[in-house]
């Protein structure tokens, strides 16, 4: 009898791991076939959009599929926005959100979930956002502005939107009344907007707090602000390009000797290289009381935020130095107007002998224009520019002597710029004759640099050409052809007076065709500015791409700006 029992309880033991291992495989997803890349949907909400007279203390979304629970919380956004914290209650693909206390009445509020929403098996991402609206009074607010975000990667982008009143609107203290999100393709919508005046923002908002921080955060600015009326509930079309902002200035946060003649400075931020002159900054021995200008300065192949500076003062290793820098500007205009740091001393001898650590385009190209073309090059150390100069010549292959310009950019890079056009399909040289290139210490090679190129094939440009419709009077095009390739070449032309343009000896590939309305007379485009504000310069962008192909112009293209 004993053994009988035994025997059930076994088997009712096998069974119930059975049962656990069944229930606990039955957790994970199917192994085998296809990857699912089906994004998740929204399928059900609560209330449902346009409800009015809404006093439920919660909303209820349902799921295609199911979802991350955090990616949600980051991806959902009410506008206004409610104070407290939201609580969540998941069951299954469904969650419903309660309110921390009452909704304000006679209000609309929009709930948005944005693109960084994620399932749970593969991380897809939900490909645009969703937005839903209910009021809390006997109306809903029908007001709407939509437009496309122009970016690399515009999905979860954020949409600020602020109602413009007797304050002042800063996105960098204020947070927005209104807000969405962009889709993947860029595409947004800002629903249940009351009546009045809107000024709107795009954030590339990385920390989600809702406030614009130009260390970090892109913005794009609007080219104006937008007026909504009980009759006029919709305005469309309000585009934006990205860009940084940085406001903050450069600092030198290190300075140190890596022998006895360079000085390698590290700033804060990347620095404009165009500033980099031995005549900003200033060498005092405090120990001695002397000051002086470094010989050379120059930037290298080193890192963006470093340069170096080139001395033949010699300082014992025990005395204190200093370097100051003056007018030092980053690549987005701010800047220091003087700094000082302590420098770090070193006696160790100069042995490296100057070399080429760039040449753009790179040597052995067979693609260079024979018109407009530019050659650069970059040395590892400073030279004497006079002496440099003696040591360069440009010819054909055939020995041909070629006219040249020639403009230094720091003392240890220089670009040489062609004194004629250049024949199609030819071989070029230029030789640079080392021995002309000595640092300060006098080391040098004893050898000669020889830089082939080959230009273009005249015969294998495109182009394109067509006309701008839809133009309204007073506006001043500026028009500009830039490829997808990773130069990321940009051709550019005003809009010619019978509202056609011509883009000519184009290289074959793929372009984005656009322009803007060149208020400032710059011939660039101006982002803006969010605080104090200034409105960007309206832009619109052709719907195609371009796949310009060699020795084929396209013709007829028909610039609508009103689509």
């Amino acid at each position: 009898m004993v053994g009988h029992i035994k025997e059930k309880m076994k088997y009712f033991y096998y069974v119930f791991l059975a049962l656990v291992f069944w229930g606990c495989a039955n957790q994970l997803p199917p192994g085998g076939g296809e990857i699912d890349l089906v994004p998740p949907q929204i399928v059900k909400i609560y209330p449902e959009n346009g409800t009015i007279n809404f006093n439920s203390d919660y909303i209820e979304i349902d799921f295609s599929k199911y979802v991350e629970h955090r990616t949600f919380k980051d991806a959902l956004f009410i506008s206004p926005a409610v104070d407290g914290e939201l609580e969540f209650e998941w069951t299954g693909k469904s969650v419903r959100v309660y309110f921390p206390q009452k909704l304000k009445q006679n209000i609309t509020y929009v709930v948005s979930v944005g693109t960084d929403l994620q399932d749970y098996n593969n991380h897809n991402r939900m490909a645009e956002s969703y937005s839903f609206a209910f009021s809390t009074g006997n109306k809903i607010d029908r007001g709407s502005i939509n437009g496309k975000i122009f970016a690399d990667k515009p999905s979860g982008i954020m949409l600020f939107a602020y109602l413009k009143s007797d304050s002042v609107i800063n996105p960098m203290t204020n947070k927005p009344d209104y807000i969405s999100q962009a889709g993947k393709d860029g595409s947004y919508r800002l629903l249940g907007l009351k009546s009045g005046g809107y000024r709107v923002f795009a954030v590339k908002d990385e920390y989600r707090d809702l406030i614009y921080q130009p260390e970090q955060d892109e913005i794009g600015i609007p080219y104006k602000d937008i007026k909504l009326t009980d009759q006029d509930t919709l305005f469309a079309g309000l585009n934006f390009f990205i860009s940084k902002f940085d406001t903050v200035k450069p600092r030198m946060i290190n300075a140190v000797m890596t022998d006895e003649y360079h000085i390698l400075l590290n700033f804060s931020k990347d620095i404009d290289t165009s500033m980099i002159k031995s005549s900003n900054f200033l060498i005092t021995d405090s120990t001695s009381g002397k000051s002086f200008v470094p010989n050379y300065a120059f930037k290298g192949n080193t890192k963006p935020t470093e340069m170096v500076l080139v001395t033949d003062k010699k300082f014992p290793v025990k005395d204190e130095v200093f370097v100051l820098a003056k007018n030092i500007t980053d690549k987005y205009g701010n800047i220091f107007h003087a700094d000082d740091l302590s420098l770090t001393l070193s006696d160790k001898p100069d042995t490296t002998k100057p070399s080429i650590a760039i040449a753009n385009p790179p040597a052995g190209t067979s693609d260079a224009d024979f018109v407009g073309q530019t050659y650069s090059f970059s040395f590892n150390d400073a030279f004497d520019s006079l002496s440099a100069k003696q040591g360069i010549t440009f010819s054909d292959t055939s020995g041909k002597f070629i006219p040249y310009n020639i403009r230094f950019l720091d003392d240890a890079s220089f670009i040489i710029i062609p004194g004629e056009k250049l024949e199609p399909n030819t071989n070029y040289l230029i030789k640079l004759d080392l021995t002309k290139f000595s640092d300060l210490a006098g080391n040098k090679y004893d050898s000669l640099y020889q830089y082939k190129f080959k230009t273009i094939n005249g015969l294998d440009f495109t182009g394109v050409s067509g006309n701008v419709g839809n133009l309204e009077p007073g506006k001043n095009i500026y028009l500009l052809l830039q490829s997808f390739d990773k130069n990321k070449s940009v051709y550019s032309e005003k809009l010619k007076k019978n509202l056609t343009f011509n883009f000519n000896r184009v290289l074959p590939g793929k372009y984005k065709l656009w322009c803007f309305d060149n208020v400032a007379g710059s011939d660039t485009y101006d982002y803006g500015k969010a605080y104090p504000y200034k409105p960007s310069e309206r832009f619109w962008v052709y719907p195609d791409t371009l796949n310009l192909k060699a020795r084929w112009i396209q013709t007829n293209i028909n610039f609508d700006l009103k689509k």
